[in-house]
């Protein structure tokens, strides 16, 4: 559950996450350190300090239970002391989905929601939030593509989906900038 709640509040790929070594993730300051990025640029990730508290539970149980086993540098365990697979880390998600009712069961694909679904709600989120603050979202747009490590802020367009509350804000914030007048 940590690791999916980390992919929910940053946004990261599940490559990412999964491929966190315990030196890239700081405790005390809260920053992710991402290194296997899509694009072999690596970046940095602050968490809030809710997040870092979650971290923090989870590496001390991780270090209790896997006391007796042989060092990993990975991060994220599976039961038995390994670094998780993509494919491991999304069926056990498919599973807590059918679990908790959001997805039927009988559906290994589609139909239901997917981790990368995580990153699409991470960003549509953010653009909420912004909107809501009263920041100028299209300046704000390249900070949000550095976050997500994209190397263009084209490829961050991919994640705006048509939400209905960020469509009522945009147009909101449309017809204020423009009272009157035809956007």
């Amino acid at each position: 559950s940590t690791l999916f709640g980390l992919l929910a509040v940053t946004g990261m790929r599940l490559g990412e996450a999964i491929s966190l070594d315990r030196d890239d993730v700081d405790l005390v300051e809260g920053i992710l350190t991402i290194r296997r990025t899509k694009f072999r640029k690596s970046r940095l990730i602050y968490v809030h300090p809710s997040t870092q508290t979650a971290l923090k539970e989870y590496a001390q149980i991780r270090d209790r239970v896997f006391r007796q086993s042989k060092p990993t540098p990975a991060f994220f365990l599976t039961e038995r002391a390994n670094r998780p697979s993509i494919n491991m880390t999304e069926w056990t998600f498919v599973q807590v989905s059918r679990t908790v009712g959001v997805r039927a069961s009988g559906k290994s694909r589609g139909n239901g929601p997917r981790l990368h679904d995580l990153r699409h709600r991470f960003a549509v989120r953010t653009l909420i939030d912004w909107y809501r603050a009263g920041l100028d979202v299209e300046r704000e747009l390249p900070k949000l593509a550095t976050y997500l490590g994209h190397k263009h802020v084209n490829a961050t367009y991919w994640y705006i989906e048509a939400v209905p509350e960020l469509l009522q804000l945009a147009t909101n914030r449309l017809q204020w900038s423009n009272p009157g007048g035809k956007p």
